[in-house]
């Protein structure tokens, strides 16, 4: 396959990311969610990639196969549940443990499945499963920024899949003959110099495109284990499970010397982190964040000069820059810059909305219609908690059998989406739907205008719950 993205020699793996990502946005070939930027691109065609999967050989042979949690390989994983295997997700950024093994209800259709696919079917079906577990897997299927036909593999830069992959080594679920897919789109299989490949780093052993499946016969190791290295106290902090898996290996008497925690670098001169990063957000701000220094000061430096005043984020890093298992890139939030965080609700760990505080101009609604006669909104919000899809604003309209959720951005609005569907109370199915004006593209960072009912519609008929049509979702 010849690359449609040239490489220039001696291209770092942040300008072989960056490069690709810019592609994907300028030539329109990714889906929700965008940009692409700092995430593992959800193309157009993934789910024809992803089908190809079954084709494999080693799939029809394998019982347990691992997949990646990223939007773009939905398709594997529902081919993997189609064909009545066991489903193994990590936990995302592997806060509670290694993955989760997804159990589908008995008999489930084909919906159910689609659902177990699913972000929201990871946090509905699933059940833990821990290092001591008893786990063979033949067949792992990653997602990648950008892989070579040699098989050599550049992720978004964090790490997570080569530590999976090191720590399922280092528990026995993983070994020599088992097989590693990554499934891309045809522009994200470029040249990749191997001398940027580390000994941490996990390499490929097929691509899966929209068009082609390519055997990469890679003779590169996979790791063996954790390199404890090339980790400090720093991320074991961040991965409690990386701390268990420690105590386990210095029991059995292996070297789990930590490696030095970095040294705070100057503004601009930290390696493989560039001075400036492409983002096709709005209102961007390329200001980049010193490796080390501290997260709260430029929290607060960020949103002094957008909001003036004080930032209430999610304290949540995704890469601090530092090479090895680190990321290369600057620290975001959700796959966004700190620039362009919006102010979380508290169900997502950020302060309460107050209903004198003006929304960011990025919010996204969701319509909920078929809301029955007689459901109170303290119903309404409890359902959304439980299905963690707690909105920053709920605009009630019980009388009209309806509302609407404004949510921080189009991928806050499609995971609450997931989240609702089935939802049925006091015996009615609610239907969720992006709200009119959210339809057809509508770009991030416009404004919301949908007009408030009229005073006289308002006036007609006033349920118990609806002294205002704007409820804030609080914590109880």
């Amino acid at each position: 396959m010849e690359p449609v993205i040239n490489i220039s020699p001696g291209a770092s793996k942040w300008d072989i990311r960056q490069k690709v990502w810019d592609y994907i946005e300028e030539q329109n070939l990714a889906n929700f969610p965008r940009p692409v930027h700092n995430r593992i691109p959800n193309f157009k065609g993934a789910f024809v990639a992803c089908a190809k999967v079954s084709e494999l050989q080693v799939f029809t042979q394998t019982a347990e196969v691992k997949v990646d949690p990223d939007k773009p390989l939905e398709g594997a994983r529902m081919a993997v549940l189609e064909a009545r295997k066991t489903l193994l997700v990590p936990t995302p950024r592997l806060r509670t443990g290694l993955f989760n093994k997804i159990t589908p209800p008995q008999e489930a259709s084909k919906e159910q499945l689609r659902i177990c696919s699913s972000s929201q079917g990871v946090k509905d079906f699933s059940v833990p499963v821990g290092l001591d577990a008893k786990v063979k897997v033949d067949l792992v299927v990653v997602g990648s920024v950008a892989v070579s036909e040699k098989g050599v593999r550049i992720g978004k830069g964090e790490g997570f899949a080569d530590m999976e992959y090191a720590m399922m080594a280092s528990m026995g679920a993983v070994d020599e003959s088992t097989v590693v897919v990554t499934v891309v789109h045809d522009c994200q299989v470029v040249d990749i110099s191997e001398e940027l490949m580390g000994s941490h780093d996990l390499t490929v052993d097929y691509i899966l495109t929209p068009t082609t499946v390519i055997k990469t016969n890679c003779q590169l190791p996979k790791p063996q284990g954790i390199i404890w290295t090339k980790l400090d106290t720093e991320k074991l902090e961040k991965i409690p499970i990386l701390k268990q898996l420690r105590a386990l290996e210095e029991e059995a008497g292996k070297d789990v010397t930590l490696g030095a925690a970095p040294v705070a670098a100057e503004p601009g001169l930290q390696t493989g982190q560039p001075k400036r990063q492409t983002r096709r957000r709005p209102r961007q701000n390329t200001q980049q964040e010193a490796e080390g220094e501290s997260r709260q000061e430029k929290r607060g430096e960020a949103e002094q000069k957008l909001r003036q005043r004080p930032a209430r984020v999610r304290k949540e890093s995704r890469g601090d820059g530092r090479g090895g298992y680190e990321g290369e890139i600057g620290r975001t939030v959700k796959g966004k810059s700190k620039e362009n965080m919006k102010e979380q609700g508290p169900e997502e760990g950020g302060s309460e909305v107050t209903s004198g505080r003006k929304l960011t101009l990025s919010v996204t609604t969701v319509y909920l219609g078929g809301i029955p006669a007689g459901l109170r909104v303290s119903e309404l919000k409890t359902a959304l908690r439980e299905r963690e899809a707690t909105p920053l604003r709920l605009t009630w309209q019980g009388a009209q059998h309806r509302a609407f959720l404004d949510y921080s951005d189009p991928e806050a609005a499609h995971e609450a989406l997931e989240a609702l569907q089935g939802l049925c109370l006091n015996g009615n199915s609610l239907q969720a739907e992006l709200a009119k004006n959210q339809r057809g593209g509508k770009r991030s960072g416009q404004p919301n205008r949908r007009p408030r009912p009229s005073t006289a519609l308002k006036s007609k008929v006033s349920p118990p719950d609806t002294k205002s049509d704007t409820k804030e979702m609080t914590q109880h």
